[in-house]
C-alpha cells in the first residue's frame, strides 16, 4: 500500500472519529436526532468505504466504492450545514467550519481518485 493511501485511510478514519466525538458534546434535543444520526453514519462511512475499496476485486469495484466515499463526504457537508444552523452557539462554529472544510476536501480527493482510476 502506498504512502498516500495510508495517509488517506488515517485521515478518513480520524474524520469519522472526530465527528462522533464532537456530536457527543452537543446538547441533545429530540428534533436534532435525525441529523445527528445521519451525520454519524455518513461521516464514518467515508473511511469505511475507502477501506473497503482497498480490497476491491476489480477496477470497477474500486471505482464504485470510491464513488460511495465521495457521496458520503458530500452528504456529510449537507448534515454539517443543517446542524450548524441548529446549533448556533458561537462555541460550535469553529468545529462545524473545520468539519465542513475537511468534508469538502475529502470530496475533492475522492473526485480526483475516481477520475484517475477511470483512466
Amino acid at each position: 500500500m502506498n504512502e498516500k493511501t495510508v495517509i488517506l485511510l488515517e485521515r478518513t478514519f480520524r474524520f469519522g472519529v472526530d465527528v462522533l466525538k464532537f456530536l457527543a458534546t452537543l446538547p441533545y434535543h429530540f428534533v436534532y436526532k435525525v441529523p445527528i444520526l445521519q451525520l454519524s453514519r455518513c461521516s464514518t462511512s467515508i473511511g469505511a468505504n475507502y477501506e473497503e475499496a482497498q480490497g476491491a476485486v476489480s477496477k470497477r469495484d474500486f471505482s464504485y466504492k470510491i464513488g460511495i466515499s465521495y457521496r458520503e463526504a458530500r452528504e456529510s457537508v449537507y448534515w454539517l450545514r443543517i446542524l450548524s444552523e441548529l446549533y448556533i452557539d458561537e462555541k460550535y462554529i469553529p468545529d462545524f467550519d473545520r468539519f465542513k472544510a475537511e468534508a469538502l476536501e475529502l470530496k475533492k480527493i475522492f473526485t480526483s481518485i475516481k477520475i484517475s482510476s477511470s483512466k
